[in-house]
């Protein structure tokens, strides 16, 4: 406000009325837990120090380095060559908008294959901005046949075919060889999600001729939840450039992202938003963890540990989700919920008696499964005989219906 006094005028600012919340006065207080469910997961000391180095700026010098290490970190966890190849300032979700906005224009047609609730949030998006939306449907758990996708293609005739190769809400990893081809067949280009799967089941995005690959940085990369990797292929860049509309983001549009990464070819960066600097720091190590020990290490240690859990829970009396073996997700395990118990009890129990995060289903699974997720550093024996004890305990001690 303005006061006029004889001694002239001042400007002050206005009474406070809103008094300091009470609990912003005391620390912040965060309780450990055992992150096995489907995501995040517990992020190792490596990656927490790298993302608690000091700040530098979006634009300096070094922070292109560093974002350059994380494009040939991607390229090497995603198996690919593409020149297109960065990381979103967002979650898995920032990719997968980032990927329908720049290569889908309103009312061409868009294909979505829904086995779980990850094609059910592309189908809205697509929807969301304009596009036609045919979809390829199953219950959670069912997977969809080359000769099924096939059929939809050539009947719908999409710009862009969407699939999970990791469905986290059913616990299943799908088939990928020959639907690359099939897309290329008919003009259509292939958007995959990974982001339960990467660094836990094999994916080659340039050998299956996935044209999008997107996936997440809390899953089996361990590192906090805020960045999302993903690749465009020629094919894709080539329909993603010549548009005739901009995109509806301008935050996800692929042109100016394009060139904060450096990957348009153009001698300087421009501004186009501030990145999550410590988020990259964490991404990057997560990365490089992934490098040093090999993606076929990793593909295969997933498998060890989940095929022990896997065991673990039939001892138990329980029954697996997923029936056909080389269906199961390896970073997270489907469990029916056993007869007889109130699933929200189940967690309820585990998590105040051994600290441990279970999930139940997610959109159209819920009270279907249990999910438990071991994936990147929390992948070890000990964490499985953990869960596998924590599960016998809660199901001794829950009450059991009679009916």
């Amino acid at each position: 406000f303005v006061r006029s006094t004889k001694h002239g005028v001042h400007r002050g600012m206005s009474s406070v009325t809103i008094p300091p919340p009470a609990c912003m006065l005391r620390p912040l207080e965060v309780p450990f837990r055992y992150l096995f469910g489907p995501g995040p997961s517990n992020v190792p000391p490596r990656i927490l120090a790298a993302g608690g180095r000091p700040i530098i700026g979006h634009m300096h010098s070094e922070m292109f380095g560093i974002m350059n290490d994380i494009k040939k970190g991607i390229q090497y966890a995603f198996q690919t060559s593409n020149n297109m190849t960065l990381a979103m300032s967002g979650s898995g979700h920032t990719a997968m908008e980032c990927a329908v906005f720049n290569i889908v224009e309103p009312g061409e047609s868009v294909l979505v294959a829904i086995n779980g609730i990850w094609g059910e949030r592309v189908a809205e998006i697509a929807e969301r901005m304009g596009a036609k939306v045919h979809t390829l449907f199953k219950t959670p758990g069912g997977h969809f046949t080359n000769a099924e996708i096939e059929q939809a293609l050539a009947k719908h005739k999409p710009v862009l075919f969407f699939l999970t190769h990791g469905e986290s809400s059913a616990g299943l990893v799908h088939p990928m060889d020959g639907v690359g081809d099939i897309c290329h067949k008919y003009n259509c280009l292939l958007l995959v999600d990974s982001v339960a799967s990467l660094g836990a089941a094999p994916l080659l995005m340039d050998q299956q001729n996935i044209d999008i690959l997107y996936t997440g940085s809390q899953k089996a990369l361990n590192a906090p939840p805020g960045t999302a990797p993903v690749s465009f292929s020629e094919r894709a860049c080539h329909k993603m450039f010549n548009r005739k509309t901009k995109p509806v983001s301008y935050l996800l549009d692929m042109t100016h992202l394009s060139n904060y990464w450096g990957n348009d070819g153009k001698p300087e960066r421009i501004y186009h938003h501030t990145g999550p600097v410590s988020g990259f720091f964490a991404l990057r190590e997560s990365l490089a963890i992934l490098a040093e020990m090999g993606l076929e290490n990793s593909w295969s240690h997933h498998t060890e540990i989940a095929e022990y859990l896997w065991k673990g829970l039939e001892d138990l009396g329980l029954k697996l989700f997923i029936k056909d073996k080389d269906l199961r997700l390896p970073s997270v395990t489907t469990i029916a919920i056993p007869e007889g118990y109130d699933w929200k009890e189940l967690l309820a129990y585990i998590m105040k008696h051994h600290r441990i995060e279970f999930t139940g289903g997610l959109g159209p699974s819920v009270g279907m499964v249990l999910r438990i997720g071991l994936m990147g550093y929390n992948c070890n024996k000990a964490n499985a005989a953990m869960a596998l004890a924590a599960l016998e305990d809660a199901l001794k001690q829950c009450r059991k219906s009679k009916a």
